[in-house]
């Protein structure tokens, strides 16, 4: 599934439907009226991006490329009444496969769908011109870097009028990293969390001090992740997430260092399936998963420590560079439906912006759910990432050298 570096402002959680207000996320900032612009033009035929997605990786070994629509060349298709293509660039298990075929089936519009596992990996791809995507996914804080550079252009509303869907709440808290919501759409949301096992934790779990808990030596897993790793550091030590003072950051690197003979592993995604099979007893997960666990494994439980966590937003956003704006319109729009909206909910589990299609949840036990849509009180004390600038992410890779080397 998915690692995360997100990035954001501080939440002062006000009123919350299914979410965080504006005020929540600011902990983030109030919405003006989203502004429209004419897509692009469209290539007549289909654009296939700058270098093969599936062998253009630098090497990262770590990202894969599929295509979900399970269609063979772009160009097969471009003589067709309503056809062409559009180049998705997604996280890995981010999207129900059906999706894209189904709309395919509709449109006969095929998507060449690529994955990817961390924004960090996305971001020089697409800088580098590497390959050309038309609809990508970043998270909230890659998407503020990539207005920053001019790597985006604006989405036009009007060719995407599900977006009424979106709850306006997510809107709102898209303000922190997208001004005037131009660039980008919610997709998923969610928290930053503890899961841990009922048959082998007794204690009651509330604060992230539990993880430099001794007797839970070799049982704890971390995310691999620099900025999710220092947040919880950073809790512990009462600093802000978003800091960018050494003294700071060199205290919290300090401490997940104390830290490191107890953890059994950093990793990405194992997180879920170790914790599902019992090979550990707490690990630090996104809520998304967390659902996905505890329907796997009936003894797993998800908490939000008390110290307060990381609240993150992903988003649809179109490359500047895209070739296909129209059809990435036409996708982007289909996404926003509320039934493919909770089609993708069911099978990814990440909380879902969408109203149209949390309404249509049927489990209703998922619908209420405390871990999927958690309530203004639990989230009091959390915040969201921001963009650290150049400077500020050197600093935190520098202390993670540290720590990974340690």
């Amino acid at each position: 599934m998915k690692t995360r570096n997100k990035v954001l402002a501080p939440i002062l959680i006000g009123a919350l439907a299914c979410g965080l207000t504006t005020g929540c996320l600011q902990k983030v900032d109030d919405a003006e009226s989203a502004q429209k612009t004419a897509p692009a033009a469209e290539t007549a035929a289909p654009s296939a991006p700058a270098e093969n997605t599936a062998s253009s990786e630098a090497g990262s070994g770590t990202e894969s490329s599929t295509s979900a629509a399970e269609s063979t060349s772009g160009a097969d298709t471009a003589t067709q009444p309503g056809s062409g293509v559009v180049y998705v660039y997604n996280w890995g298990e981010y999207m129900d496969p059906e999706v894209p075929k189904d709309f395919e089936k509709e449109t006969g519009i095929k998507v060449v769908y690529d994955e990817f596992e961390t924004n960090e990996i996305m971001y020089p791809k697409v800088a580098a011109g590497a390959a050309t995507y038309d609809l990508i996914c970043p998270s909230d804080y890659m998407i503020s870097k990539m207005i920053e550079n001019d790597l985006l252009q604006p989405i036009n509303f009007d060719h995407v009028p599900n977006v009424k869907n979106i709850d306006e709440t997510y809107m709102k808290q898209s303000q922190g990293f997208d001004p005037g919501n131009k660039y980008s759409i919610p997709y998923c949301w969610g928290t930053v969390g503890i899961l841990y096992n009922t048959s082998m934790v007794k204690e009651k779990v509330d604060s992230w001090n539990i993880l430099w808990d001794k007797k839970y030596k070799d049982n704890i897993l971390m995310q691999d992740s620099v900025r999710d790793a220092f947040m919880v550091a950073e809790e512990i030590l009462g600093y802000d997430m978003n800091t960018t003072k050494e003294d700071e950051v060199s205290k919290a690197a300090d401490l997940l260092i104390k830290q490191k003979p107890l953890v059994q592993a950093y990793v990405i995604d194992q997180v879920r399936d170790k914790m599902i099979g019992g090979e550990a007893a707490l690990g630090v997960i996104y809520s998304g998963e967390a659902i996905y666990t505890k329907r796997e494994n009936p003894d797993l439980e998800y908490v939000i420590p008390k110290e307060g966590t990381n609240v993150w937003i992903d988003s649809w956003v179109i490359p500047k560079n895209a070739k296909n704006v129209e059809n990435a319109e036409k996708f982007l729009n289909y996404l926003c439906r509320g039934d493919v909206a909770e089609k993708n909910f069911e099978y990814i589990t990440y909380s879902t912006p969408n109203k149209a299609a949390r309404d249509l949840i049927q489990d209703e036990d998922i619908r209420n759910s405390t871990v999927a849509f958690p309530t203004a009180e639990m989230l009091k004390n959390s915040e969201v990432y921001t963009y650290l600038g150049e400077d500020g992410d050197a600093l935190y890779n520098k202390y993670w050298e540290k720590v990974k080397s340690s």
